[in-house]
């Protein structure tokens, strides 16, 4: 079981994590903030089941978290080429994007990125074989589009704790 203070050290090792590129832009107009959240199931008063995301109390090896990566633009211009990585602490395996946000570019190795059907993972005896979802060490997003002033958005991606 993780509880509270574990998840926060998940998240500081995410943040810590984060390229430069990324730390530099939070310091001016960009600002991100980053938050895992899990899903809450309740009846709802017809019937039917009320899902939220909240943050979580505790996480047990196998729940699933969302990762939530929120942005907007502080300053008075747009801002073009906006790119937003989050490294994956060793503790979450990356499963898919989250309903509504569009899939992200993943990493096996920090380094090249793509869809993770074009991605390929090296053994220890030199060969290669698909990478799947586990082998998964980052997700990124870039906007298609300069960011106007003022504007604001989030992605989100779903992982289970390992």
């Amino acid at each position: 079981m993780i509880t509270r203070p574990m998840i926060a050290a998940v998240l500081a090792a995410t943040a810590a994590a984060t390229p430069a590129a990324l730390v530099a832009a939070a310091a001016g107009p960009l600002q991100v903030t980053s938050s895992i959240l899990v899903e809450s199931r309740s009846a709802a008063a017809d019937g039917t089941t009320r899902i939220a995301l909240v943050k979580p109390s505790k996480v047990t090896p196998g729940d699933k978290v969302i990762f939530v990566l929120a942005y907007r633009n502080t300053g008075p211009q747009p801002l073009s080429n906006v790119v937003l990585d989050n490294p994956l602490p060793r503790q979450i395996a990356y499963r898919s994007a989250s309903p509504g946000s569009p899939a992200p570019d993943v990493s096996v190795d920090g380094k090249t990125f793509g869809s993770l059907a074009t991605l390929r993972v090296r053994s220890l005896d030199g060969s290669t074989r698909a990478a799947n979802p586990n082998d998964v060490t980052s997700v990124r997003w870039r906007l298609a589009s300069p960011l106007a002033a003022g504007s604001q958005g989030q992605f989100a991606f779903q992982a289970v704790l390992k």
